[in-house]
Formats: structure tokens, C-alpha cells, sequence
């Protein structure tokens, strides 16, 4: 019996140091499972770092392959390509946190633009920042709070809503009895080719923003399918029943307001609605629209119809009630157009998914892309010759191409791996062609791949042709992803193309 119970004692003495044993070692297995499965994480977070950071390096060059090849190997909607990462950006240690940051801030341009719109119904608003350098111009935080508070206005009065129905109900019967004036509109028609109508749009908007009105436009049909909508659930299109959809010269003209109101201008002599022709050829009313006293009397009428051709921006510093405001929005002046164009004109999806088309087939794949847009606007004048033996010069001088070596007929070595392309952007395919010709049949001194590509060539330009603006707005955006331009003065479609890039040709 005593041998039974000392067995009987030695069991249970074994059986708690197994069960103590297998404490600890379920215990150290969990806790090592766990580090384990750290482990691996992290050797995982550092194989798919070292992916991503051969992704950016060849994202830099090549955005937008890099997003088709992410989005296919990876199985993702979003890129992760992050535009303006260094080579050794995850080496550094960056974290992932802050590059979202990033990258949602200059998805959204620095804040300029609204982040409540719908990414699908403007996919460019949103992908833009994947095919151009970020900006080194940065809006103003006045600027910024301008625009979300314009933003509420057009909400509040844009088409269709209770003030736009009533103003437009009244139309050109308002009168002075009419004292609800919350809501007042600046209407924009258009004028000219594409670029003068860009330039004068933006110039318009940001007078609706000086003024508190409402931005409203009657496009044609050739502009209808070219641009966004600009602002959050509201259109900034013009409808068709509106009493100033039609023949505007039935309203009175900036003339009239100044004749009726040299000693009284009080809202009983103000007519409902003016136009405003600031054409280059209407000096005289630009001359009346300019000054102060004039502009105390529009501020009362409820609606303007504004025509012009122009970038009238600079004018409008010299109105002294604007200055003010003026110089806090936009402290640097030269960004007027490159900040408010970014903000009103995107491609409608028909457009970008052009742009992209062009874009990844013809120049994603070089180091180096050279913007020349070429406007004749006197084809008897200026030969083809002479303007290409300027392009020619102007390139080498300024070291956007490199010179010819003419004595040499042997094929380039492939040592140097270097490529550019140019885009040649003109109404005309000689220039195009004599680029293409000279590059590809002599070699450069610097053994450079020199690449020439030419999206389109009307001949001629054409005016209420909606194909025609397609590819003019097109090849004016392709031209502003470029990483330096050459671009033809007193051309409009230069201007939009440079100040969209914020580059200086």
C-alpha cells in the first residue's frame, strides 16, 4: 500500500511539472508566433518597400505606365506611385502615413481644389498630379478660403435654385421695388478661339469672385464636351431658357449707366441687365469699365453679360476697390492664371482619356519631354524655312536640344541611354516634319535620342467645330506636362499651355 501511494504521490508530482511545462511552452510558442509573424510582416513591408521604391524610380520617369503596371500586378484602384519622391525615399524612412498625406495634398493641389467632388464624374480633377510635376507656386491661404466661400455661393444661387428662379423670372423686368439682391450673376459668353476663351474665362471668374456674383456661362456646341464641371453640385452652365441666353445687344451697354448716372445713381436709373463688351477693339468701354464710380453703379445691377477676348486680369489692379483683395489672393501675380486655370479647367473624362491615350503612347517613356507650339499668323509673310531655322536655334541656344554633329553619317552608340522627345503642337505639319527630318538623319554631339512627335495638323483653324477643340485643348494640356516649352508670343494657346504648367517658355 505504501508502494501504491508513493507512485500514486510521484504521479501527481509529475503530472503538475507537465502541466507547468506545457505552460511555459505554449506560452513561449504563442509569444514566438507572435514575433514570428512580425517578422515576417515586416520582411514583407520590406520586400513591397523595395518594390515601391523601384516603382518611384521608375514612376519619375514614367508615371504613367507605373499606375497601368501597379494596378495590374498589384490587383489596386489607387495608384501608389506618389508624385515627387526622392530615388531613396523608403531608405530614408518615410513612413506610409505621411506619404498619403502627401499624396492626398497634392491630389488636391495644395488645397485649391473642393475634395466633396465626385471622382468619377471628373476623373482628371484627381489624376492630373500623376502626369505633372508638382507645382513650386502654391495658392495662398486667402485664395483657398475665396474659393470654398464662392463655392457656397454658387450652391446657393447657381441654375435652378430658389434665387436663380426668381431673378430669372423677373429677367429684364426687374426693378427697383426688388430689394432681394442676395443673388447676383455674371454671365460669360464666348469669343475667339479656344485659348482667347480660356483666357478671358478665368479672367471673368475671378471678377464673379470680386464682385460676389455668380459665374455663369453660355457655351456653343464646340465647347460643350471639353471641361468639368468646375463646382460641387451645382452647374456653372448657362440654361437655355434663361431670359440671357439670347441676342445680348437687346440690353444696354456700360455707356448707358454712365450718361444716365452723372448726378444720381440710385438703382431707379440702373437697367436689370448689362453687357459688358471688353473686346480689344471696345477701348472706350474698357475705359469705363475701369473706373471706380462705374463699378459702385454695376454693383447694383443684378445681372452682367460679360464678351471679350482678353486677359483682362492685370487691368483689374487698376480698380482701387479690388486692390486690396487682389494682392492678399494672389501675393505673387504671375500665378493668377497658373492657380485659377488649374482650378476651373479639367478635361471632361472623353478628353482626358485622350490625353492619357497620347501621353503614355508618345511621351511617358523619355527622360525628357520639350514642348514647341508653333503659330503662323501670316503664312505669305514667314516661310516654313525661316521659322524652322529659328525653332533650331532657339532650342540649341537654349540647351533644350543638343547641336548636330553634320560631318558624322554612323549610327549613334547606344552607351548614353539618354531620350528626349519633342511635341510639336502647330496648325501645319512642315515644322513637325523638318524637326523629325534634321534629328533623325544626323547625329547629336551629345549622342542624345532625339524623338519628334506631332499629334495633329488642321491647316487651318476652325471655328464652331467641337472635334477641332478637342484637339486643341488636347495638345494645349499635353503641352503643359512637357518639362520645358518654346511657345510663339501673342499666341493665346501658348499662354493657356505654359501658365497650366506653371513654366515660363
Amino acid at each position: 500500500m505504501d508502494d501504491v501511494g508513493k507512485v500514486f504521490k510521484s504521479f501527481k508530482i509529475l503530472l503538475v511539472v507537465a502541466s507547468i511545462t506545457f505552460s511555459i511552452l505554449i506560452t513561449f510558442f504563442v509569444i514566438n508566433q507572435s514575433s514570428v509573424f512580425e517578422i515576417l510582416q515586416e520582411f514583407n513591408a520590406l520586400i513591397e518597400g523595395t518594390q515601391n521604391n523601384a516603382t518611384n524610380k521608375q514612376g519619375i520617369q514614367n508615371i504613367a505606365t507605373v499606375q497601368a503596371t501597379e494596378k495590374k500586378n498589384l490587383n489596386i484602384s489607387e495608384p501608389v506611385v506618389v508624385k515627387g519622391l526622392k530615388n531613396d525615399a523608403f531608405e530614408d524612412g518615410k513612413d506610409y502615413l505621411s506619404l498619403s498625406i502627401n499624396n492626398d495634398n497634392d491630389k488636391l493641389l495644395d488645397g485649391l481644389l473642393d475634395s466633396s467632388i465626385d471622382e468619377t464624374s471628373c476623373i482628371s480633377r484627381f489624376q492630373s498630379y500623376l502626369y505633372r510635376k508638382a507645382s513650386s507656386h502654391k495658392p495662398s491661404k486667402y485664395l483657398i478660403s475665396k474659393l470654398r466661400n464662392y463655392e457656397r455661393l454658387h450652391q446657393r444661387c447657381g441654375p435652378y435654385t430658389k434665387s436663380y428662379n426668381q431673378t430669372m423670372a423677373k429677367g429684364a423686368k426687374h426693378s427697383k421695388k426688388d430689394d432681394d439682391l442676395r443673388c447676383k450673376y455674371l454671365v460669360y459668353v464666348t469669343s475667339d478661339g479656344l485659348g482667347n476663351r480660356m483666357i478671358t474665362l478665368v479672367s471673368t471668374f475671378l471678377y464673379a469672385i470680386l464682385t460676389d456674383r455668380v459665374l455663369l456661362v453660355r457655351f456653343d456646341v464646340d465647347m460643350l464636351n471639353l471641361f468639368c464641371e468646375p463646382f460641387s453640385d451645382s452647374s456653372w452652365m448657362l440654361p437655355k431658357n434663361s431670359p440671357y441666353w439670347n441676342d445680348i445687344r437687346q440690353f444696354e451697354t456700360p455707356e448707358t449707366i454712365s450718361m444716365n448716372n452723372k448726378e444720381n445713381n440710385s438703382r431707379e436709373f440702373l437697367p436689370p441687365v448689362l453687357v459688358l463688351d471688353l473686346m480689344h477693339t471696345h477701348v472706350d468701354h474698357t475705359n469705363l469699365f475701369h473706373c471706380d464710380q462705374n463699378q459702385d453703379l454695376l454693383q447694383k445691377v443684378p445681372a452682367l453679360i460679360l464678351r471679350s477676348n482678353q486677359y483682362f486680369v492685370p487691368s483689374l489692379f487698376m480698380i482701387s476697390s479690388f486692390r486690396q483683395d487682389l494682392n492678399k489672393m494672389f501675393p505673387n501675380k504671375d500665378t493668377i492664371f497658373h492657380h485659377l486655370g488649374r482650378y476651373l479647367f479639367h478635361p471632361s473624362n472623353e478628353v482626358w482619356e485622350r490625353i492619357q491615350k497620347l501621353y503614355e503612347a508618345h511621351l511617358a517613356k523619355e527622360n525628357e519631354r520639350i514642348g514647341v507650339q508653333v503659330r503662323v499668323f501670316n503664312t505669305h509673310q514667314a516661310p516654313t524655312q525661316s521659322i524652322a531655322n529659328e525653332i533650331i536655334y532657339c532650342v540649341q541656344q537654349n540647351k533644350l536640344l543638343p547641336k548636330l554633329n553634320m560631318q558624322s553619317s554612323m549610327s549613334p552608340p547606344l552607351e548614353k541611354n539618354t531620350s528626349k522627345v519633342v511635341l510639336v503642337v502647330s496648325l501645319y505639319s512642315a515644322y513637325g516634319e523638318k524637326l523629325k527630318t534634321i534629328y533623325q538623319s544626323n547625329i547629336s554631339l551629345s549622342r542624345e535620342i532625339i524623338k519628334v512627335y506631332q499629334p495633329s495638323h488642321e491647316e487651318h483653324q476652325h471655328f464652331g467645330d467641337d472635334m477641332h477643340n478637342v484637339k486643341a485643348w488636347t495638345e494645349i494640356y499635353l503641352l503643359s506636362l512637357c518639362d520645358s516649352l518654346v511657345t510663339t508670343s501673342m499666341s493665346t494657346f501658348g499662354y493657356v499651355a505654359h501658365s497650366l504648367g506653371g513654366l515660363k517658355p
